[in-house]
């Protein structure tokens, strides 16, 4: 273990944990890796960024249904277990390097054991996280509903998968914070204020 200290954000849709994420990181003067991520996971796989955050989104129940009724059975495994197994190298890589916020990707469960890590969960009620949407990406309120849950449920569907551990439980997290109520600036205080203090 290394004397860097890390923080993980996951988050449900549109609660805007990489918000948090990000100023989180600027308030310490530390790096934020979200995007960033998918980009090294191009750049070392091979495949482009739109592919590797494609696979990303795919169910991984799906697409080992898929591989499982292709040739690609007698050939290894399959793309996304491919870019987990590169992802994890790339967070403990980083986590060794240096101390960072690292939003997503199942971040929290792949350093539990490895680094000096606070894990956050982001929340909040589904009709602020609507109302976030629209007025942040600028999408429409035509089907956000199904959208958030079709997002949040990608995300527990991948996390648990690759983890096996069940997402957005509270337990499984140091803090878990309505971003609804507090606001964004607040939780950035709050998990500042905890990082400061570990």
């Amino acid at each position: 273990m290394t004397n860097n200290r890390i923080v993980t954000i996951s988050r449900q849709f549109g609660s805007g944990g990489r918000t948090v994420g990000k100023q989180l990181a600027a308030r310490l003067g530390i790096p934020c890796y979200d995007q960033e991520l998918i980009e090294k996971l191009a750049q070392a796989s091979g495949f482009t960024p739109e592919m590797v955050a494609k696979q990303q989104e795919a169910s991984p129940y799906s697409s080992h249904w898929a591989f499982a009724l292709s040739e690609g059975q007698f050939m290894g495994a399959s793309i996304q277990d491919q870019l987990w197994q590169l992802q994890r190298k790339i967070i403990l890589e980083l986590a060794e390097k240096e101390s960072c916020v690292i939003v997503g990707r199942c971040a929290d469960v792949i350093l539990k054991d490895h680094a000096d890590c606070l894990t956050a969960f982001i929340h909040a009620k589904k009709a602020k996280r609507a109302k976030r949407i629209v007025e942040v990406y600028g999408e429409t309120e035509v089907a956000i509903e199904k959208r958030i849950r079709d997002k949040d449920k990608r995300r527990a569907v991948y996390y648990e998968f690759y983890t096996g551990q069940t997402w957005g439980l509270a337990e499984n997290f140091h803090v878990a914070l309505d971003s609804g109520e507090l606001g964004i600036e607040r939780c950035v205080d709050i998990l500042a204020n905890l990082y400061q203090c570990r």
